[in-house]
């Protein structure tokens, strides 16, 4: 999943229905970058020091805030990378949310655990979570609201301070993500932005002030961020990533199955590292669910997503289009069968259609790349063993969605499908209650729940005799 802008792409607002530039942003000085991490330091330290209810009162007043200025942030977030404003005011109720579930459970969640005092020889002994430091948060431009706050209401809550280089095709989310938390009160320096391209990303994990890093973005940026920080022993978080697959087995409901499995591939234009990618289907139902599919995949509406009534947007950037062509050229090269869509339209901005495709092999790089964008490729399978099997070819681990009414069939598959996330009867997706995350080439470590929140505080053992 695209992390944001190459190196040296300018830093601005291209509205992706258009392709027009709408708004530009210099690069902040290394003064300024400087400026910012120095505060971001002092606003760990006060953070850190203040209480769970004080922490919780200013986070659900971020909360109150983004719900009163959801309808306008929607709008920056469809200007800058094209989702639909349907989405965009979903995915601002959805952080809204995040945050006041961590503002109710992360003095729960972060409570001291006791220890076996006699067992260790001490008058009591406990496991206390303490807050790292500044943490820096290299995020993509897909949710730029969500995949940010996801982070940040947890780290803020644990009394971390944070850091935030966005993508540098949704620096208006970041300007406005970087004063939300001072507005609800937060110490002025606990959460900010720096507009800075990725190659000064290495620079800014060096500083002795910064203590670890999150990323969430392609496996080439999560393998280059996890290298500069090895360098310096700085924990990390990776979320990279994914080609989710979708089993189908016959004892499914089918209509419903593949009714589910449009939103999966097509949600946020494709463009979603959970997405469902890699349809799956037993021969014996291979048939009606691919009728199913391919009908209700045709009956999206593509156009403006301003509009209430459009499905799909614009896909966020042109290389992302231009990546997404690619695949699907290749595949048809070498022998693939387009059911539906397969050919970008003729028109300003960077479209490209609800396409599903057929008969895809391991010779196709759509194997094994992931596909960013809102294509299907079906696979068939004779056999639960050979939809595993196949399920699990690939470099891939975030998500995997199964449908079955076999419970035999269920315990196998979430037992044996490789990946950080398994969904049995419907398709993968993020809350606050459960942990997120991959295995393999899609990262390691957890984001949301109880385990996200630890990732970034110091498990001290305490022993006192």
């Amino acid at each position: 999943m695209g992390v944001g802008a190459p190196v040296g792409m300018a830093i601005a607002t291209v509205n992706p229905s258009t392709g027009q530039t709408e708004r530009s942003f210099e690069a902040h000085t290394e003064a300024e970058v400087e400026r910012r991490i120095t505060n971001a330091r002092a606003g760990f330290e006060e953070l850190s020091r203040t209480t769970f209810a004080q922490r919780s009162a200013w986070m659900r007043t971020a909360a109150d805030l983004l719900d009163g200025e959801a309808g306008d942030i929607a709008r920056i977030m469809t200007t800058e990378m094209g989702k639909t404003l349907v989405a965009a005011k979903a995915e601002a109720a959805k952080c809204a949310t995040a945050m006041r579930f961590y503002a109710e459970h992360a003095e729960e969640f972060l409570a001291d655990v006791p220890a076996e005092a006699e067992a260790v020889k001490a008058s009591s002994a406990y496991v206390t979570y303490q807050p790292l430091g500044v943490v820096l948060a290299v995020m993509p431009w897909n949710f730029p609201l969500w995949q940010v706050v996801r982070f940040a209401a947890p780290a803020l809550m644990a009394g971390n301070a944070g850091v935030l280089k966005h993508a540098s095709n949704v620096p208006q989310t970041a300007l406005y993500l970087g004063e939300l938390f001072a507005r609800a009160g937060f110490p002025s320096g606990a959460f900010q932005t720096v507009l800075v391209g990725s190659d000064r990303v290495a620079g800014i994990i060096a500083d002795d002030r910064v203590q670890a890093a999150t990323l969430t973005g392609s496996e080439a940026a999560g393998r280059s961020l996890a290298a500069e920080a090895g360098k310096h022993l700085k924990k990390t978080v990776l979320e990279l990533g994914g080609s989710d697959p979708y089993v189908v087995m016959p004892s499914a409901d089918l209509a419903r199955a593949a009714e589910v499995a449009v939103t999966a591939r097509c949600q946020n234009n494709g463009q979603s590292c959970i997405a469902a990618k890699r349809f799956i289907v037993h021969a014996d139902a291979y048939d009606e669910f691919t009728e199913h599919f391919v009908k209700a995949m045709s009956q999206l509406t593509v156009g403006d997503p301003m509009r209430e009534s459009t499905d799909v947007g614009p896909l966020a950037t042109e290389q992302g289009r231009a990546d997404v062509a690619e695949l699907v050229d290749d595949a048809v090269a070498k022998g693939a069968e387009v059911l539906l869509g397969g050919e970008a339209p003729d028109r300003d901005g960077w479209w490209y259609p609800p396409t599903v495709i057929a008969g895809v092999t391991e010779q196709m790089r759509m194997f094994q790349e992931e596909v960013f964008g809102p294509v299907a490729a079906l696979y068939r399978v004779d056999s639960a063993d050979e939809a595993v099997a196949l399920a699990n070819a690939t470099s891939f681990g975030l998500g995997a969605n199964a449908w079955t009414s076999d419970a035999g069939e269920r315990d196998r598959f979430v037992r044996d499908l490789q990946a950080g996330l398994v969904f049995i009867n419907g398709m993968v997706a993020s809350y606050p209650h459960l942990p997120f995350g991959g295995i393999k080439n899609s990262g390691y470590g957890r984001e949301l729940s109880a385990v996200g929140i630890k990732e970034f505080c110091n498990a001290k053992a305490v022993w006192i005799g």
